[in-house]
């Protein structure tokens, strides 16, 4: 398929300059972004996470998304906002609350990442780095292309292909959004994805948001394993969906509402 010409730029990791430590940087930006984790069943490891990110003194909310164990309470222990949804909606709908109680609060930026323990709080610092940049992306997701099985490769493959998306982890879930990107995305009208990655990057480029990437080291998880890429069959479904949102969101043109 023909390619969106979606502007993407990617970077290594950067250090702190020696005279600014991680947490002076973090307590500054506290009073502009919010740190969103969405987690279902996830009580093993998101207090742990949630300890981390308030460790820096960024504001967390975690959006439990109807889990059947305790990680509503488990992270609220730790320190975190608890949002919790009346039913399983998935990681986008769990997410777009996030962003929307964020917005209602005066968050400029919203920082999201996983629960289960791949990403690290301390590498928001590369992010926040990237979004202050001169060139002002509006978007800026931590990549780990080495982290990829064979499915996971797969289905990015193939995503790329029915996308025109020139993103190499097209399903990181570690990212950064300003004002206009969360603007957008908080809209009624972008709630009915399952999934964050190609329908909402889709609807990123649609509306001429810049969307850059960044090199991050992540980890295994912890416990559990991926919903989305335990097995073929559920790469399969993923894909199927995935390329009907595509194909439906391809075209489409919606001024974002400040």
């Amino acid at each position: 398929m023909a390619n969106p010409g979606t502007v993407v730029q990617r970077h290594p990791a950067s250090m702190a300059s020696p005279d600014e430590s991680k947490i002076a940087r973090f307590r500054r930006a506290a009073h502009k972004m919010m740190v969103v984790i969405p987690a279902r069943d996830e009580a093993a490891d998101v207090g742990e996470i949630v300890r981390q990110v308030t460790a820096t003194g960024l504001p967390v909310v975690v959006v439990d998304d109807h889990s059947a164990d305790c990680t509503a309470e488990t992270a609220r222990r730790a320190g975190a906002c608890v949002l919790q949804l009346p039913f399983h909606a998935g990681a986008w709908a769990a997410i777009q609350a996030g962003m929307r109680f964020a917005r209602q609060h005066g968050y400029e930026f919203v920082a999201t990442l996983d629960a289960d323990g791949q990403h690290d709080p301390a590498d928001l610092e590369t992010l926040l780095e990237r979004i202050d940049a001169a060139d002002h992306p509006n978007v800026v997701i931590g990549a780990c292309v080495d982290r990829a099985n064979k499915r996971r490769r797969l289905a990015w493959r193939v995503l790329r292909w029915l996308s025109g998306l020139d993103i190499q982890d097209l399903t990181s879930g570690f990212r950064i959004y300003d004002r206009k990107a969360l603007a957008l995305l908080a809209q009624p009208d972008q709630t009915l994805l399952e999934y964050q990655d190609v329908g909402v990057l889709l609807c990123l480029h649609a509306h001429g948001m810049r969307v850059c990437e960044v090199e991050v080291p992540m980890c295994a998880r912890a416990h559990g394993i991926s919903r989305i890429f335990r097995s073929w069959p559920m790469v399969v479904y993923y894909l199927i969906y995935s390329a009907l949102i595509g194909t439906s969101r391809r075209g489409r043109r919606t001024e974002p509402a400040e």
